[in-house]
């Protein structure tokens, strides 16, 4: 061991083998990371290389063999000595992979030394799962969750010593019911193996039993929920994985197993929908009015197509051109520092995500909630519109690598609201193409973007609440924009598009709780690689 100067934490430095040559090895605890270079020169920077202990998965003894042992100047040894480090690799598009360096001596005593320092390393990772609770969905998207869990996921887990209660879900909302029984407080986290329907199951299983242990009345739209702070990781096996897409950048089992081995932890926004003080539903990505709602309505017909019945309702209902009319009133976030039109990504450490979320614990605590509502003024819109959509992130996903909203948040207290407002078939085309290219979505007349905590709306011709809406808009609301009035439309509702669930209200109020659940995820990298990879790569030519 030595001792850097100043007294400082120390470190271990010894010349172990790796691959065919001798290399200097350096466990660095203030970096906080493994290191090792070639101490003979000339040094070329490529093989300066390093893996920070956070993204070290286990390491572990290993035997060396005859055939590791005849290389170079080591065959000479009667006996070698040797370890693994497991490690995350980062390769292009967020996709990680777990790869491994096996270092190794003459000297047990060493080897034991560099072991047992790298253990105790690991286990002053302290966010990392002991103990997770998994729910496999062995029906969602192409039936292939509990191969996907078994093959690709199980094994990490296994390596990295989490151990695991899995439950296979027999019945819709078989997870969620569980969740309400089962002591979910000796669990480090919870995991779901599907798509977002399995995610929102999961998560209104644990959002509720929280509620519900706290006395917290859900059917309550004012009320201030209580924070989850069970993790929930998500591994991708379902027909649309939109929420793992934009908390991790990718959907991969297992690059998001590793997240969940690592303990990454991503606070969430949720949103609650409440009709007439009844709850309904929470959503963390889109909730959608018009062309998503009857897009989803008319795919839940087709199920039998797969994950083609999206494409195929989403043509049909892009040719039925139906438009509803309504009303919109909504509360402006205030507290946020960006905007929709702005381009500020939301990003791992994300800046804006941090200053929302202390700006708001710092009004609750001066005003309250309920006395800061009352204050600030609602604004309203009536018109008819082709789509209302409501986003707490991008809602990226291959197809629409920007997504709805690309400068979405995932965790600063607020939602986008997209008004798309009744245009011709071709224009509205225009706007759907410009989800898939680099333009600007929002950079229509007929489309409009706000960032608000909460929003209600109330078709036309609902039966119930219409009025109530209308009366307070009149008192509370200000004026009503009358840029686009109200004229005569068709008849007709369309459905809410909560997370891929249908809604039977139309008329809803929505409120966003900021950073109410968390997930084993640290929000998107960005796209350049960073030092740690560049190094990672190195090693893989190296070895």
């Amino acid at each position: 061991m030595e001792r850097l100067p100043g007294g400082r934490r120390p470190r271990l430095v010894s010349s172990l083998g790796l691959g065919r040559r001798s290399w200097e090895v350096t466990l660095d605890e203030e970096r906080g990371r493994l290191a090792w270079r070639d101490p003979r020169p000339p040094r070329r920077a490529g093989e300066n290389c390093f893996v920070p202990i956070s993204e070290i998965i286990a390491v572990e003894e290993t035997e060396f063999n005859k055939k590791q042992r005849n290389i170079g100047r080591w065959q000479k040894m009667a006996k070698l000595h040797a370890f693994t480090v497991y490690y995350v690799k980062k390769a292009r598009n967020h996709r990680w992979r777990c790869s491994d360096a096996t270092f190794w001596c003459e000297d047990e005593h060493l080897c034991n030394q560099w072991t047992q320092a790298l253990k105790e390393l690991l286990e002053m990772q302290k966010s990392r799962p002991k103990q997770l609770l998994v729910y496999i969905n062995p029906y969602g998207g192409k039936r292939q969750g509990k191969r996907i869990y078994e093959q690709k996921v199980a094994p990490l887990f296994s390596l990295a010593s989490i151990s695991t209660d899995v439950v296979i879900t027999e019945h819709a909302n078989h997870a969620k019911d569980n969740l309400f029984e089962v002591n979910i407080y000796k669990y480090d986290g919870v995991v779901c193996v599907g798509g977002d329907g399995m995610f929102s199951e999961v998560m209104h299983g644990l959002i509720g039993r929280m509620q519900k242990d706290s006395g917290i009345d859900q059917n309550n739209p004012k009320a201030s929920l209580v924070q989850c702070n069970i993790r929930i990781g998500i591994i991708p096996a379902g027909s649309t994985d939109c929420i793992c897409y934009s908390t991790v950048g990718i959907s991969d089992p297992v690059t998001s197993a590793l997240h969940i081995i690592l303990g990454d932890c991503q606070p969430l926004d949720v949103s609650s929908v409440h009709h007439n003080n009844t709850f309904l539903k929470y959503s963390v990505s889109l909730l959608g009015y018009g062309f998503y709602g009857d897009i989803l309505k008319d795919s839940e017909k087709k199920r039998w197509m797969g994950p083609m019945r999206y494409d195929y309702s989403g043509f049909k209902t892009f040719l039925s051109h139906h438009y509803y009319e309504g009303t919109i009133a909504y509360q402006p976030a205030k507290h946020t520092h960006g905007s929709p039109r702005d381009k500020e990504r939301c990003r791992t450490g994300c800046y804006i995500c941090k200053q929302s979320e202390k700006q708001l614990a710092e009004q609750s605590k001066e005003r309250g909630l309920k006395h800061e509502e009352g204050e600030e003024e609602w604004k309203v819109i009536k018109g008819k519109f082709l789509a209302i959509n409501a986003v707490s992130m991008s809602c990226a996903c291959p197809r629409s690598p920007k997504g709805l909203s690309p400068a979405a948040h995932l965790a600063d207290g607020s939602a986008d609201l997209i008004l798309v407002r009744k245009c011709s078939r071709f224009d509205f085309l225009r706007y759907l193409v410009r989800h898939t290219n680099q333009d600007d979505q929002f950079d229509f007349p007929f489309v409009d973007v706000y960032r608000v905590k909460c929003f209600q709306f109330t078709s036309k011709l609902s039966e119930d609440n219409e009025s109530n809406v209308m009366d307070i808009g009149k008192k509370r609301f200000g004026q009503f924009c009358r840029d686009h009035p109200a004229c005569c439309c068709s008849i007709v509702n369309s459905t809410w598009n909560c997370d891929g669930e249908t809604l039977d209200s139309s008329a809803v109020e929505v409120r966003v709780h900021c950073q109410l659940m968390k997930l084993f995820a640290r929000g998107i990298e960005e796209d350049c690689k960073d030092e740690a990879a560049h190094s990672q790569s190195s090693i893989e030519q190296l070895l």
